[in-house]
């Protein structure tokens, strides 16, 4: 039996639309609130009409409007599975047929929503109450005098419907973060960057001048100087031009007058041409035919005393799924003894496919104590001699490229646990005979490693029995937040040391601090993938 609603709603769909995909976007319906009917409108605005918008009640209005418009059919409803992505309504998705990896795979192709509308909505996400009154305040002589409570969705829009927010004029928008919330300017950057943002002059793509920098001297003020000369030829050409002497060097008809617009246009396309430039300059190169290798030793069960290391194995998933999205080849090896750790090692140091990738990540989950981690046999294998295979004597393939070694262990003696969080430790009865080691003292003595440690030494790390341990979890949503970003590695790092210095057991009184240490001769920043993070 069907409900008023959904026969009003059903009336005004076409016809030839089954019944059974009508009651689909009602069950959708169903499940969305008025804030996510007015996400849908936002994410929508490119696509359909802003009057018939501004008519919207419901989603089931709103996924009228795409039918008429041809975007949504029964046999291809993917631009609303991707509308409840970017929504995070996940879990509704299995409704249409997707799954949140599926949206994903396919994003790239069939997407339909804009990186402009995109970062717009992104960024009112991140738009806090108390934030919002400051920008209405700021911008108190652009609004109505007679407005309503205003949400940050709308905000955006009436500042759009005014013409002072553009795709290639957010300027403004820029004003307003730096004012309010200077991280908020992140996302602003960040969707600069993808659209190669030049303050909408059409500049030609610098992309062919940045392809190769292993050249220095003469070739790059000759590669800088072109594309100067690029920017000034791409400008479009002034009716007061200036008739030049027949005396003069050169025999051309016209110089160019260039207004002051168009001066500052330049110099902000070469300001970012500059940082590109300099950021290749003084970064690894990662730009080859392949990312790297990462391993995974995930060492949950052990077979003595130390105890079963619960929600390690959601740490392996996760560090899989984020590596894979970054590009990299990811193995993941379970449960090995400490010489079987070793052998995997010199397995590893000898692979000669090394040779074609940019860097070499591995990553160690297990209980430890300092400056070793446990086999599952109970011995101890140093963090030191794990590290040692790679270096170039050991490694040739890998000489001069970045090689990152994440280390989930404890590297102390273990403390006393509440329910839910364990120390990734010996228990007290077995101490440990080892002096302490700092992380820096497990870096061999040459350049381009970089230890990124759970715990400082001689303390223990934490582990959710269900979530995974609290590094693992910080240092995977931080690698997804801010490699889109174009952040360096150690600038991630630090963000992960403030997010896990943050977090304490349920009990308040466990606190942990990780501590990276570093030989990298240069920064180390990932390539910013072209799907979205996983998660």
């Amino acid at each position: 039996l069907l409900s008023d609603r959904e026969t009003v709603g059903s009336s005004n769909m076409e016809d030839g639309v089954s019944l059974k995909f009508r009651q689909q976007l009602l069950l959708i319906d169903e499940n969305l609130v008025a804030e996510d009917v007015a996400a849908l409108k936002f994410l929508c605005t490119d696509l359909l009409p802003i009057r018939k918008l501004e008519n919207v009640k419901s989603a089931v209005d709103i996924f009228q409007l795409l039918m008429a418009e041809e975007y949504l059919k029964e046999e291809d409803t993917f631009l609303l599975a991707e509308l409840l992505y970017r929504m995070k309504c996940h879990s509704l998705l299995k409704k249409l047929g997707y799954s949140k990896e599926k949206v994903q795979e396919c994003l790239h192709e069939k997407g339909r929503v804009s990186p402009y509308r995109q970062m717009l909505y992104e960024l009112s996400e991140n738009i806090t109450d108390d934030m919002l009154k400051d920008i209405i305040f700021l911008l108190q002589n652009y609004l109505p005098r007679r407005r309503t409570t205003l949400s940050a969705l709308e905000l955006l829009i009436l500042l759009e419907k005014q013409g002072l927010l553009t795709e290639n004029n957010v300027q403004m928008l820029e004003d307003i973060c730096m004012n309010v919330s200077p991280d908020l300017l992140e996302t602003v950057n960040c969707y600069k960057r993808t659209k190669g943002y030049t303050a909408g002059c059409n500049f030609p793509s610098f992309n062919v001048l940045q392809g190769d920098y292993k050249h220095t001297g003469e070739k790059n003020v000759f590669r800088l100087s072109f594309c100067l000369f690029l920017l000034l030829v791409s400008l479009p050409q002034q009716e007061n031009t200036l008739p030049m002497k027949e005396s003069s060097l050169f025999h051309t008809e016209h110089i160019r007058v260039f207004t002051s617009t168009q001066v500052n246009k330049i110099i902000e396309a070469v300001k970012l041409f500059s940082l590109s430039f300099l950021q290749k300059m003084t970064s690894y190169k990662m730009d080859g035919p392949h990312r790297g290798f990462c391993l995974v030793i995930n060492n949950v069960e052990f077979n003595r005393s130390l105890q079963e290391r619960k929600g390690s194995c959601r740490d392996a998933e996760e560090l899989e799924r984020v590596f894979t999205w970054l590009g990299l080849d990811v193995r993941t090896y379970t449960n090995l003894t400490s010489w079987q750790i070793k052998d995997l090692m010199q397995t590893w140091q000898h692979l000669k496919d090394h040779k074609d990738r940019d860097c070499f990540i591995c990553c160690v989950l297990s209980h430890g104590e300092s400056g070793a981690i446990y086999g599952t046999d109970e011995e101890l294998v140093s963090i030191r001699m794990i590290m040692s295979h790679f270096t170039a004597k050991q490694c040739p393939q890998l000489a001069e490229k970045p090689k990152l070694f994440f280390i989930q262990a404890c590297q102390g003696k273990d403390i006393q646990r509440p329910v839910y969080v364990e120390a990734d430790a010996r228990i007290p009865d077995l101490s440990s005979t080892q002096s302490n080691i700092s992380p820096s003292e497990s870096i061999p003595e040459e350049a381009d490693f970089l230890l990124g440690m759970a715990t400082i030494d001689g303390y223990a790390s934490f582990r959710h029995i269900q979530q995974g341990t609290w590094y693992i979890q910080a240092l995977c949503s931080k690698l997804q937040l801010l490699v889109p970003r174009g952040e360096d590695i150690l600038s991630i790092l630090t963000e992960v040391n403030e997010d896990v210095g943050r977090r304490v057991d349920r009990l308040g009184t466990k606190k942990q601090m990780p501590q990276p240490a570093y030989t990298l001769r240069r920064k180390f920043i990932f390539p910013i993938p072209r799907d979205p993070p996983p998660s």
